[in-house]
């Protein structure tokens, strides 16, 4: 399977010491961290192809280029998209959300409706909550049960002729459950609506086939792959895509201008105005070929060898509750610990060298809807070990002494 020992020597952060205590990073659903390769990448097109894409017609202009639109093929395999011209680069999961809300909510008139699910990140609700206001549509939520589980019958109740649009995560930030797109999708369809799937926590831990999952919309992040901040991927139908007006204006994403009139570019194109970040999206190709090397299947494995035995290890603490008890889940564990404030419980756990997060993870209506103000979130990614996790445990209940 996997030589997790061997793959952490691809991760010199890895190697950190946080006050003197060995770093143990399982703050990955936040952003994962990044292997040698991913960064000298980066520093090889600075160092040797740095230049603008496009029209350029001189080698260095061209070399950007060709990298790229590697990229760009990259992604749609690694999807399995069908076409490049699908596949629109963005700065991340939010801006590929809201360039959806924004472009296609032109196309949607007064009264229209839009599904999104109690479980969303704000990224998947504000941006559609501002489309309602701007044009006057009506914002229904899918509920979900006790066990962070989407009630797909109740999902299907709510659907009308007005209904347009379903938002839905893949995974949960929060709970981790792994919600049934692909039965999303094929009820939304069968309503004449289209659906958007949100796979910021999917795509690094198990195959992504958009045409299986026959989403209509699908979006994520670098960052969270293993690959560079600040870049994006939308996926979206290539007929839909043209029927979309331009999210920005300006150079790049033009055919041609005139002081009468302004003719577009072809897909992807139209959709990426201004200077690419076509370091970062070459630097997210070679993230995305080092999770193919490694294999996902073996990745989605370990993981959830991670998240079993996280959960049988936590649950032996006395007072800890565990939040997100999905049947189908990926290694993501919110947790409260007696009456130990979540702030309190994470910063003493950073002083062990331990990284998670706190809060309300930017889903604060899941947190009303478990009836609490935040959890310590731990997550996991392939290169972390049951050592760790070890740490984890003793850690927490230090601190559930402490108090």
């Amino acid at each position: 399977m996997l030589d997790i020992e061997k793959i952490r020597q691809d991760f010199p952060i890895l190697d950190t010491q946080v006050y003197n205590r060995p770093l143990v990073y399982l703050d990955n659903a936040a952003t994962t961290q990044k292997p040698r390769c991913v960064v000298e990448a980066e520093m090889a097109e600075y160092y040797h192809y740095n230049a603008n894409v496009h029209r350029g017609v001189h080698f260095l202009s061209e070399k950007a280029t060709e990298l790229l639109e590697e990229a760009r093929d990259s992604v749609r395999v690694f999807i399995g998209a069908e076409k490049r011209e699908e596949i629109v680069f963005t700065r991340g999961t939010t801006e590929s959300i809201n360039l959806v809300a924004f472009s296609y909510g032109e196309l949607l008139k007064e009264g229209d409706e839009i599904l999104v699910s109690a479980m969303e990140h704000h990224s998947n609700i504000v941006p559609w909550q501002l489309l309602c206001q701007r044009k006057g549509l009506v914002l229904k939520v899918v509920p979900m049960n006790d066990a962070g589980e989407l009630l797909v019958e109740e999902y299907e109740k709510l659907f009308t002729a007005k209904t347009k649009l379903v938002c839905v995560t893949h995974v949960s930030n929060v709970l981790g459950s792994v919600n049934p797109v692909a039965e999303m999708s094929r009820i939304a369809h069968e309503h004449g609506a289209l659906i958007l799937v949100d796979g910021a926590q999917s795509v690094p831990h198990m195959p992504v086939d958009v045409k299986k999952l026959d989403c209509d919309f699908f979006v994520f992040s670098g960052h969270k792959i293993y690959g560079p901040t600040g870049i994006g991927v939308l996926y979206g139908r290539e007929n839909l895509l043209d029927r979309m007006p331009p999210y920005q204006g300006g150079g790049e994403m033009i055919a041609s201008v005139s002081w009468e009139k302004t003719v577009y570019e072809h897909l992807p194109y139209k959709f990426e105005a201004g200077t690419p970040n076509y370091v970062a999206s070459r630097a997210l190709k070679v993230a995305l070929d080092y999770v193919s090397t490694l294999g996902i299947e073996n990745i989605a494995a370990w993981e959830h060898e991670l998240g079993e035995y996280a959960t049988e290890s936590l649950m032996k603490i006395e007072g800890l509750r565990i939040f997100g008890n999905a049947g189908k889940k990926e290694p993501v564990i919110s947790f409260l610990v007696g009456d130990v404030h979540h702030l309190d419980m994470g910063t003493l756990l950073d002083r062990l060298g331990i990284a998670v997060r706190t809060g309300h993870h930017c889903a604060q209506p899941v947190m009303t809807r478990l009836g609490i103000e935040g959890t310590v979130r731990a997550s996991f990614a392939f290169y972390n070990t049951k050592a760790e996790i070890d740490a984890l445990a003793e850690g927490i209940e230090k601190i559930r002494r402490m108090f």
